[in-house]
């Protein structure tokens, strides 16, 4: 699946998602500084722990080893989105993968997110992965929805696991188990 390219249409707008390259490391750091900057459902704040393209590019790099996957969405010319998936090499814990995944604000809606974790999912199948992993903030119930109807079941709660100003926030723990057949 390495080579798989996603193409589809919703709402007039072509979408592509595919595997990121070397060239995209530029825009990738962008478009994760710019994520950091929209919305509050992402560990970092705007402006912290940016990737200079030196970074993106050994992030990319890292990817290309068979328990890692990157994948990047783009939409009128530019990348607008995108899933980082990390597997471990040590034995005990190389039957699972933990992904993050994020989207321009002015294009959600769109399915990207649904999108790209779709493929994600049918990679980790195809790969024997047992399980994909997740963390989100309680109060992002959309993208909890969304997990959801893909599969994902809530395993756990860390309270307290945030804080963005003067308030804590919990995060919640999803998982789901490879499907058969």
């Amino acid at each position: 699946m390495r080579e798989d390219v996603v193409k589809y249409e919703e709402r007039g707008l072509t979408i592509t998602v595919r595997e990121a390259k070397m060239e995209d490391a530029t825009t990738l750091g962008r478009l994760r500084a710019t994520l950091d900057g929209e919305t509050d459902h992402f560990d970092r704040v705007y402006g912290e722990d940016v990737l200079t393209e030196e970074e993106c590019k050994a992030m990319i790099n890292a990817c290309l080893s068979p328990e890692n996957l990157l994948l990047v969405a783009e939409a009128e010319g530019r990348i607008v989105g995108y899933l980082r998936a990390q597997g471990s090499q040590l034995r005990k814990c190389a039957h699972r993968i933990e992904f993050g995944v994020g989207v321009r604000k002015e294009y959600w809606g769109y399915s990207i997110g649904k999108t790209l974790i779709t493929k994600l999912l049918r990679w980790a199948d195809e790969n024997q992965i047992h399980k994909v992993m997740l963390q989100v903030l309680e109060t992002n119930s959309t993208a909890i929805q969304l997990y959801e109807k893909l599969g994902f079941k809530k395993e756990g709660l860390l309270i307290d696991d945030k804080k963005h100003g003067e308030t804590y926030y919990h995060t919640v723990i999803m998982g789901r188990l490879k499907q058969e057949g």
